[in-house]
């Protein structure tokens, strides 16, 4: 090993090929049986868990969703059909769009669950990054056809049936697509997951387009043929609105974007470790739901190879303790 002590944990592993002495491997081995009797862990084998459950929660806010929004747009179709409503026609299929947005983040949930292979090392994660572009893709196609719909009863106008109706399914549809929000957030937030999020976001919006809906039943009622296309491109700007804020968000996580007070805390944390002369760089990349780290720092110029090694183990397990959702750390040491 070069005087520069390089240390890579890849979860909190932290196994090495070379050898040790007696008195070395005696040390070792005292370290392993205290690891047994502490709460906490170092072994990759233990990363795997938290993920599936991480994976198994997504799934589950995405079926209730699903769900949720699968008979909320049901209800509004069978209004829709005899309403003639072109408002709550866009708003219908949105929510149409909307629950279907759950089968790509479900397939990169399932896909996130395999093992890294030769060819992607670092795992399936990046597939929910992939998901979060097709739903921005979908909620886009729902505002265009919103708008089209929209544009074209506006030079054809009709009149509105069934209002008091067309009024019980916009609140309907306000309602599903909150449940559907608050699911989705929650979830996405708690595991990490910025696909999910973004799709709860989407959701939320659809529920004040839905109620939107309302204005078009009450212009209707005042005989104002306009105002029932009108709200339909209402709802189509909004849904553009949605899809920029989501778009965003998915583009900036697939240009390794994270949070700066994550980085910060970081620094901070690998600052606190004795052994530590300084935090010369940090870096922080979201591997789906799992943030991984970069890191160099200096340690003394004297420190011998097993110092240096000693003190990357130490702020490995200590920056994997600090900051959220960070599963994997290599640990780079150099002499101030």
């Amino acid at each position: 090993m070069s005087p520069t002590a390089h240390a890579g944990h890849a979860g909190r592993g932290h196994g090495h090929p070379h050898g040790h002495p007696p008195v070395r491997r005696a040390r070792r081995a005292w370290h392993a049986v205290t690891h047994l009797l502490t709460p906490h862990s170092h072994d990759t084998a233990d990363r795997v868990d938290p993920a599936m459950a991480a994976s198994a929660a997504g799934m589950r806010a995405l079926w209730i969703s699903l769900a949720v929004l699968g008979v909320t747009a049901a209800a509004q179709a069978a209004v829709v059909v005899a309403s003639g409503s072109v408002a709550l026609l866009s708003d219908t299929l949105h929510n149409v769009a909307d629950a279907l947005t759950a089968v790509p983040v479900g397939i990169a949930f399932l896909l996130g669950r395999r093992p890294a292979t030769r060819r992607f090392t670092y795992g399936f994660g990046r597939a929910e990054d992939v998901a979060g572009i097709v739903v921005v893709a979908v909620i886009l196609a729902s505002a265009l056809l919103a708008g089209w719909e929209s544009v074209r009863r506006l030079g054809e106008p009709a009149d509105v049936r069934f209002l008091g109706a067309v009024a019980a399914a916009a609140v309907v549809g306000a309602i599903g697509n909150e449940i559907a929000a608050q699911v989705r957030i929650r979830t996405g937030r708690r595991i990490g997951s910025a696909a999910l999020v973004a799709d709860g976001l989407h959701a939320r919006t659809d529920a004040l387009t839905s109620l939107a809906v309302l204005l078009s039943a009450g212009g209707a009622a005042l005989g104002w043929r306009w105002a029932d296309p009108l709200v339909g491109l209402l709802i189509a700007a909004a849904i553009l609105a949605v899809t920029w804020s989501a778009g965003r968000q998915v583009l900036a996580r697939l240009m390794d974007a994270v949070d700066p007070g994550l980085v910060e805390r970081a620094g901070t944390a690998l600052a606190e470790v004795p052994g530590v002369e300084r935090v010369d760089r940090v870096r922080l990349r979201w591997i789906g739901h799992t943030l991984h780290a970069e890191v160099d720092l200096a340690v003394a110029a004297g420190a011998t190879v097993e110092q240096a090694h000693r003190t990357a183990h130490a702020a490995e397990h200590h920056l994997t303790h600090a900051v959220p959702r960070l599963t994997a750390a290599t640990v780079h040491t150099h002499p101030a």
